[in-house]
């Protein structure tokens, strides 16, 4: 990784990397959301291409609202500036649609009661799962070769939802992604979110099984199968279960564009999540160039199945304000 000070040297590149893992995200979640469906299984076997019919889920319009947060708030958030966002792009437009997460709607009938964060997450239904990690790029594209910043921002992000093992997912994935665009190596970047998830910790216990994993098996073909067996948790997916499988596919294909999508599309559980991410920390080492243009039309604006806002906004211009914005705070 090269110090954010270097990496702000070269604007262009810093533009071209920032669109490249905001639309990952975006691309991934639809074709992870497409790759687990069984009507496709049963026409294609494994998904391949983003077929017109792909579309975001919650994943991307939630990484939305956080962009949206970050940019409103000129990139100093608190708690309570992230509840006013979510009351502002959620609550009084009507409220989340259909599928979310459960963290997700325990945190908005939290604070639509009155419950700010952090209470709105401590006390909060599933908060262990993948749910505030899934939105969490966008805080690594802003603090781009500073992962302790951008870990820092995720920790505020999600309490509002989330705690323990679902901060601490999020805190790494803000890290990973602030190192691999900051021309991280993949060791480089998934030891940026290791360190992010504390010792003795159900999440850091499960990461360091993928690795072994990883270690033992040695090629994705190899360690697929023991990556869902040996980490599967019954009846719903969490984070110290999908952010380890996000980190094994990404280091086993080396972040490698076209493997990484492959593998985690059709992961299968929470494929939405799995592939955004991985496609997230692609596009970030790759830039736009990872996705095919066709794919990066269909993506840039989300479908707002969820969060209705989020129609209007277009994921290439809010990954520039993200840039934009890091440069005027440049001296932070």
């Amino acid at each position: 990784m090269i110090s954010r000070s270097d990496f702000l040297k070269n604007r262009e590149d810093y533009e071209n990397r920032a669109s490249g893992s905001l639309i990952g995200l975006a691309v991934g979640d639809a074709m992870g959301d497409i790759g687990r469906s069984q009507e496709h299984r049963a026409r294609y076997g494994i998904v391949t291409n983003l077929y017109p019919e792909a579309k975001s889920t919650d994943d991307t319009e939630f990484g939305i609202l956080t962009a949206r947060c970050l940019i409103d708030n000129g990139g100093e958030i608190t708690p309570e500036k992230v509840y006013e966002a979510w009351k502002k792009y959620i609550l009084d437009r009507g409220g989340a649609k259909k599928r979310a997460g459960r963290p997700l709607y325990g945190a908005l009938e939290n604070i639509s009661r009155g419950l700010l964060p952090p209470l709105s997450g401590r006390h909060n239904v599933m908060n262990s799962d993948d749910g505030a990690a899934m939105r969490a790029s966008p805080l690594g594209i802003y603090r781009a070769g500073d992962p302790d910043g951008a870990a820092r921002l995720a920790e505020i992000d999600a309490c509002i939802s989330h705690d323990a093992d679902g901060i601490w997912a999020a805190k790494a994935v803000a890290a990973s992604v602030a190192v691999a665009m900051a021309h991280g190596s993949v060791d480089e970047i998934v030891e940026a979110g290791r360190k992010q998830l504390p010792a003795g910790s159900w999440i850091g216990r499960t990461m360091d099984l993928a690795m072994k994993i990883c270690d033992e098996k040695g090629s994705i073909e190899e360690a697929y199968e023991d990556l869902h067996i040996r980490l599967w948790t019954p009846e719903h997916a969490t984070a110290p279960e999908a952010l380890p499988q996000v980190y094994a596919v990404f280091r086993l294909t080396g972040g490698d564009a076209k493997k990484g999508l492959l593998w985690s599309a059709n992961f299968g559980r929470d494929a939405d999540t799995i592939c955004g991410l991985v496609c997230s920390l692609v596009g970030a080492i790759h830039g736009l160039a990872a996705f095919p243009d066709r794919w990066v039309q269909q993506v840039r604006r989300a479908s707002g199945v969820c969060l209705d806002f989020s129609q209007d906004e277009d994921v290439v211009d809010l990954a520039g304000e993200l840039v934009a914005l890091s440069y005027e705070g440049r001296r932070s």
